[in-house]
């Protein structure tokens, strides 16, 4: 039978991808947007996708608005992806970013349960949770230390999970995914920045990129491969909470070198360093250990931060 998956936040960068993957397995995709009507989904019009997708109004902080939304979908499997995504933004709107992430999950589950609809439920966690663990991997008993609006979020929504897992034997799974990039990820997110600012100057701008801390260290993959995780994480046997990672960690700094080297260009001479980009709580180093996925859902990245630099150059 054909199986039905809802999609929260489908215009972002993985909800595009992760609808590509159920679409060409054979699932019937409905897709959320908190106006579908006047959002224009241009990550769904990128992968030519867009008239596979059955759209949706729905705002998770609004419970029936979330209720509504799935009696209409009656879906098998639940991906939650939506929500504020950006850590820098959550320090000047932190309210939005609870509001959004934690209650919109707590939402989706009360809704799950008041309905009495079986469905297999993801929620998209965040390596942010750990904070700095110090220079060892993070795996799934690694404590949770955030240290943003966004991470405390995403921590509190992680937890709601696993109560509601343990507590109304729901399939209920966390998906703690590191970062993961494509062509896909808006303008905003630095690693876009880097690479858009290395191409314009390679094509004769005279712009200096500023950036804050160029010494941050991050475990960067690329998103097609991880929303594969995702789908994955729902098909195994049981509901479990998976860290999503290349195990490899990267300085920004290697980021850069990278990005302008793939333009034959030294970043020296076109990089700034600014105070005006630092977050007021930074992580430092942050690397995931993604063991428990490959020995349970057959999943291991295969791109690491030079490959994604390259695919995002146009290498």
């Amino acid at each position: 039978m054909t199986k039905t998956a809802l999609i929260t936040g489908i215009g972002g960068q993985d909800g595009a991808y992760l609808a590509q993957l159920l679409i060409s397995k054979g699932y019937r995709v409905f897709g959320t947007s908190r106006d579908a009507g006047a959002s224009r989904f241009d990550s769904l019009a990128r992968l030519g996708i867009s008239g596979q997708v059955n759209l949706l109004s729905m705002a998770p902080h609004d419970f029936k608005s979330t209720l509504t939304a799935i009696s209409k979908a009656r879906p098998d499997e639940i991906y939650h992806l939506a929500g504020q995504t950006s850590v820098g933004l959550s320090f000047e709107q932190p309210s939005e970013t609870i509001e959004s992430i934690t209650i919109g999950t707590l939402n989706i589950l009360e809704s799950l349960r008041f309905l009495e609809l079986p469905a297999r439920f993801y929620h998209a966690g965040s390596s942010e949770c750990f904070g700095d663990t110090g220079g060892v991997p993070a795996n799934e008993h690694t404590p949770f230390n955030p240290v943003s609006p966004y991470a405390v979020a995403k921590s509190a929504a992680h937890w709601l999970v696993r109560n509601y897992r343990e507590a109304h034997n729901m399939f209920a799974a966390n998906g703690i995914l590191f970062n993961h990039e494509s062509e896909l990820r808006p303008a905003r997110f630095v690693t876009q920045k880097v690479v858009q600012a290395a191409h314009r100057i390679s094509c004769g701008s005279s712009e200096k990129l500023t950036l804050g801390d160029l010494s941050i260290s991050r475990d960067w993959g690329w998103a097609p491969e991880y929303v594969e995780a995702m789908w994955r994480i729902l098909q195994a046997d049981h509901a479990d909470d998976f860290v999503i990672a290349t195990g490899e960690t990267n300085s920004l700094k290697d980021f850069v070198i990278q990005s302008f080297a793939c333009f034959g260009l030294d970043w020296t001479e076109h990089v700034l360093q600014s105070d005006q980009f630092m977050r007021p709580n930074e992580i430092t180093w942050s690397q995931g250990n993604p063991d428990k996925a490959e020995k349970i859902l057959g999943w291991k990245a295969s791109k690491r931060m030079r490959d994604v630099v390259k695919i995002l150059c146009g290498v």
